[in-house]
């Protein structure tokens, strides 16, 4: 079985970026799974924190999800042109302490889609997190791509997929990685 980690770089409960997730794991194909996490409980990087307490708890228990995955998907929203902040301190902190950079993240998959309700989607977020991945040494998936722009039309108030293009694309995406993930492609 294939096992994807998704995680939303969202905090929002209502978010677009979250319900992307939750659409791309509702069109997975049997024999593929597609957990979601979320960055709920991490604290703002503080090295002296680090030090004095180790890693918290839910940055250890993300990094062993990543770890028993086949690969990741970010779900990325785009802020001021931008990674959002509390994404990049996630990774920041799965990162810690360098020495596991390799078990975390070397070689292993990853794909990154967004959500926003911009014109351009997040095609600088997306953009943004190409130097940080290779940085981590991961296998950045380049297959395809997937921005989804004026997302307030996309989903509607329940945060479910309502425009059928953006779900052939979504499904047609996660599908294509999952052929990476499988060697197929």
């Amino acid at each position: 079985m294939t096992r994807i980690l998704g995680i939303s770089g969202s905090l929002r409960a209502q978010s677009w970026n979250t319900a992307l997730l939750r659409s791309a794991q509702a069109l997975v194909d049997t024999g593929v799974t597609l957990d979601i996490a979320t960055l709920h409980g991490i604290p703002l990087y503080d090295g002296d924190l680090e030090a004095r307490e180790g890693l918290p708890a839910a940055v250890s228990t993300l990094k062993e999800r990543i770890v028993a995955s086949d690969g990741v998907l970010l779900v990325t929203p785009e802020y001021n042109n931008g990674i959002p902040g509390v994404f990049k301190n996630a990774i920041d902190w799965l990162s810690r302490p360098a020495t596991d950079i390799p078990r975390v993240f070397g070689n292993r998959p990853f794909a990154v889609i967004g959500a926003s309700p911009g014109g351009f989607g997040t095609i600088l977020a997306q953009n943004g997190w190409l130097p940080v991945l290779k940085t981590l040494g991961t296998r950045q998936w380049a297959g395809g791509r997937l921005l989804v722009s004026r997302a307030h039309k996309v989903f509607d108030e329940h945060g479910e997929l309502q425009d059928a293009t953006i779900r052939q694309q979504l499904g047609d995406f996660v599908r294509h990685f999952v052929d990476y993930l499988e060697g197929r492609s």
